[in-house]
């Protein structure tokens, strides 16, 4: 059976080839809408569902297309991927010194012998930031690694540093539960 990963997100790929080295990459191409009626956890859930669907569309045969998407939420603001060196500086000073979520949404669509069966759902996680002083901020920004990452940071890069602890999927906060995407997907392994 076909696997198909909905993402363009190198991080995704990566946490993907740990459960399975059998599947492809195919990125989603339809428009993301948010409802802001929606609470948070619904709202990522609900781009995840997006992604998956689009990609679900385009393939006849038997098939499973995982999509996922992941907010970084503090004072009840979504921080995406910032727009540039400031916003950056902007959400790294929110984040300081405070406890936010990272909440992944999934969405698996199973074709099996022309049954469709739809998995979706958002893995909430806790992560406590020390308090960054500017001179840190502007040296993790001159990494390079902030631009491209929800909230301006990623775990798994030397911003690991400043990070005092967890509650929580590692794997969801870099953006993909492997937990339950396994759970899900293993009898089809």
């Amino acid at each position: 059976m076909r696997i198909i990963l909905a993402s363009k997100s190198p991080r995704r790929k990566e946490l993907m080839s740990l459960i399975t080295n059998n599947f492809e990459v195919m990125v989603s191409n339809g428009t993301e809408i948010i409802d802001n009626n929606k609470s948070h956890p619904e709202q990522v859930k609900e781009i995840a569902m997006q992604k998956a669907k689009n990609v679900f569309e385009k393939i006849d045969d038997d098939c499973i297309v995982l999509g996922s998407d992941t907010f970084v939420v503090v004072d009840d603001e979504i921080l995406l991927k910032p727009t540039g060196v400031e916003d950056a500086t902007r959400m790294l000073k929110l984040i300081s010194n405070k406890e936010h979520e990272v909440l992944t949404g999934i969405c698996i669509i199973i074709r099996d012998n022309g049954k469709i069966t739809t998995y979706a759902e958002t893995d909430i996680s806790k992560i406590h930031v020390q308090e960054l002083s500017d001179e840190e901020i502007k040296k993790w920004i001159s990494t390079g690694k902030a631009i491209d990452k929800a909230g301006a940071y990623g775990i798994q890069d030397e911003f690991g540093v400043y990070i005092d602890r967890i509650e929580g999927s590692f794997y969801s906060i870099m953006g993909l539960p492997i937990h339950r995407v396994y759970q899900i997907i293993k009898n089809y392994l």
